[in-house]
């Protein structure tokens, strides 16, 4: 068995306003929106995929954006700060951008090295723009405002912050395989060796924190990536040897998941590479057409009609 997991696969996300969403996502930050479909669970809602031509795993930044949703609270037991690898030399241009249009950041500071620029987006989801040390030769997704020069290369890192981070830490080492590389203060950085893209976790221990609260502007789960079935069941396995609970393996259309909430409570997904975005739809038209799961289908109109209307 492959014992390490190959980094992030992808985020999931709660969002409001799903018209706001898609414009924020794919006109001011410049990202692909790679597959349109619904929440299996709640087809009345929309489920958004983000990332770059493909979809690759580690570039996807899901949405579930539940219209009128009351706003979460960021605190313990949850992801609280998505990484994004940007170009070295590009975030006075994101702050600029920023500024322009707006949205909400801070200021340009440093962490283990590294140059980062913070924001939120509309809702409120905290979000850092990170010029990476390790180097990132992803080809990103461009558009005519966000050029190579500063477009994101996909996640960078996923930061989890935890009342203590001793268990989380021991699932990451024990489980996933990753290593504990930096510390710098309450912050540890734990690093897959398969690559050092999309493979960094910071758990941030914060014993006196509140807990969080999901809602709009929060982060819903961390998804991690393997390369098919056959290593994700035997992943569910050492989970189990764990005496955690953790979900049958579930066929997401475009991967297959696996669900458990890792001791510190973060809910935790294991998605695998296969099939990819491109099973429903041809490469130059993803994210163009309102997909929905086979069971869904014969419902298509209603659900059509439940959904916010979508300007491109």
């Amino acid at each position: 068995m492959n014992n390490t997991i190959k980094g992030i696969h992808h985020i999931t996300a709660i969002a409001g306003d799903a018209q706001r969403n898609y414009d924020f996502y794919t006109k001011t930050l410049g990202l692909r929106m790679v597959k349109r479909t619904v929440n299996f669970d709640d087809p009345g809602t929309y489920h958004f995929y983000y990332g770059n031509e493909t979809g690759t795993p580690g570039t996807i930044l899901t949405f579930f954006p539940w219209e009128g949703i009351v706003g979460g609270r960021t605190g313990t037991g949850m992801a609280t700060e998505i990484g994004y690898s940007v170009p070295t030399d590009s975030l006075a241009f994101w702050a600029d951008r920023f500024k322009q249009h707006n949205i909400q950041q801070g200021p340009v500071a440093q962490r283990f090295g590294e140059t980062y620029l913070p924001f939120q987006d509309p809702d409120g989801l905290n979000i850092d723009f990170i010029a990476s040390k390790y180097g990132d030769d992803r080809q990103p997704w461009t558009t005519a405002e966000v050029t190579a020069a500063a477009a994101t290369k996909g996640f960078h890192s996923v930061t989890l912050t935890l009342k203590t981070i001793r268990p989380t830490a021991e699932i990451l080492t024990d489980i996933f395989g990753f290593e504990l590389k930096e510390q710098e203060g309450d912050r540890y950085r734990f690093i897959s060796p398969l690559s050092t893209t999309a493979s960094i976790v910071d758990l941030v221990e914060a014993p006196k924190g509140n807990r969080g609260l999901n809602g709009g502007g929060t982060n819903h789960h961390v998804a991690f990536r393997v390369p098919n079935e056959e290593v994700q069941m035997e992943f569910r396995e050492k989970i189990l040897s764990r005496g955690l609970h953790i979900t049958p393996k579930i066929n997401r259309d475009y991967f297959y998941s696996l669900y458990f909430r890792e001791p510190g409570g973060v809910l935790f997904e294991l998605a695998t590479d296969n099939p990819g975005f491109t099973v429903d739809e041809p490469l130059d038209q993803l994210g163009t057409h309102l997909k929905l799961p086979v069971q869904y289908e014969s419902s298509r109109e209603n659900i059509e009609k439940s959904l916010p209307t979508l300007h491109n």
